[in-house]
């Protein structure tokens, strides 16, 4: 079996503030049945601006497991956020677990899951999170093309 090894692959998690964006889509979440929906937004939304179609697929990928993570570990009150740099998407998810930083599973066989964030690492332009206001907030930069 095949493990992943976390920060010696370089896809830890930076303690950094997010970049400037404007918003586009937002959503206050609380139950991991509420994701097909904001996939469905997304892909309604952002699909009508001409998106190249595996853009999509990876902006709509890490915002779902972004916020599924959110979900399953933050507690409190969820938040998902798709904002527009000039070159860029920034999807930002926040949850009340402002002492928990986001941890990528580290030596479990890929089978098992929990991969999600080191997808996201490897998609993403930047990556980072920040505590602010109660709140860990998460947020990933993907390129618009």
């Amino acid at each position: 079996m095949q493990r992943v090894n976390g920060p010696d692959q370089g896809h830890a998690w930076p303690s950094a503030p997010a970049p400037h964006a404007t918003p586009v889509l937002h959503w206050q979440l609380h139950d991991v049945a509420q994701l097909p929906a904001m996939r469905a937004e997304v892909r309604r939304s952002i699909e009508a601006a001409g998106i190249d179609a595996d853009v999509l697929d990876q902006l709509i990928l890490a915002l779902d497991e972004m916020a599924s993570n959110a979900l399953r570990h933050g507690g409190g009150r969820v938040e998902a956020a798709l904002r527009l740099t000039s070159d860029s998407y920034l999807i930002e998810v926040s949850d009340s677990a402002a002492s928990q930083p986001p941890t990528p599973a580290i030596g479990r066989d890929p089978s098992e899951g929990g991969l999600g964030l080191y997808l996201i690492a490897r998609m993403a332009r930047l990556h980072g999170w920040y505590a602010s206001g109660g709140a860990k907030h998460v947020w990933a930069l993907l390129p618009r093309s």
